[in-house]
């Protein structure tokens, strides 16, 4: 039940935050998923889970260059500025779901984006594994730790319990948060 209040406590604070949270945000997490597209690379047939998709920040990058992306979800006002975002484009569909019950089938995505999201939930590790199940063998992973919340060893070592194999870790200073990729093991 605690986790649940957390989850809703977040949830409120995103529905309040939806409409200005672009202006607050952009240069943060634009150089996020600027970073992590260097080190990514992707097939136009592929598929892509951005779980915590807020606003769509990740959208414009992808559109062009995978099949189909799914952004998931828990605030509603964070879906309908991403709703804006992607009103031209045909390849993304966005739900509304808790990202630690994912409601999708095992080994469904190709490509898996976790950006800014573990910082808020109240057991990282259940999202990481949630993460893990739902994408394929071998599917590479983007994700995000706030440094507030994680030390960089914690932060690795929970990805690495999850039996997620680190492929690039940048901890630039200009950043609030550390930034990885890694893959399905």
């Amino acid at each position: 039940m605690q986790n649940w209040k957390q989850k809703r406590s977040h949830m409120q604070h995103y529905d309040l935050q939806a409409e200005i949270y672009d202006k607050q945000y952009v240069g943060e997490q634009n150089a996020k998923i600027e970073t992590v597209l260097k080190n990514m690379k992707f097939g136009l047939n592929e598929s892509v889970l951005d779980i915590g998709c807020g606003t769509g920040f990740l959208f414009p990058y992808l559109t062009k260059k995978v099949g189909f992306i799914v952004g998931v979800e828990l605030s509603s006002k964070e879906l309908q500025e991403a709703k804006k975002r992607i009103r031209k484009t045909h390849n993304i569909l966005l739900v509304r779901a808790d990202a630690d019950n994912l409601p999708f089938r095992d080994h469904s995505f190709d490509k898996g984006f976790m950006i800014s999201i573990l910082q808020n939930m109240p057991e990282p590790k259940k999202t990481i594994l949630e993460m893990k199940r739902v994408n394929k063998l071998e599917a590479s992973f983007a994700v995000t730790g706030l440094k507030k919340k994680f030390t960089s060893e914690k932060f690795c070592e929970s990805l690495k319990n999850a039996q997620l194999e680190i492929v690039m870790f940048d901890d630039d200073e200009q950043l609030k948060g550390y930034i990885v990729v890694c893959v399905n093991g």
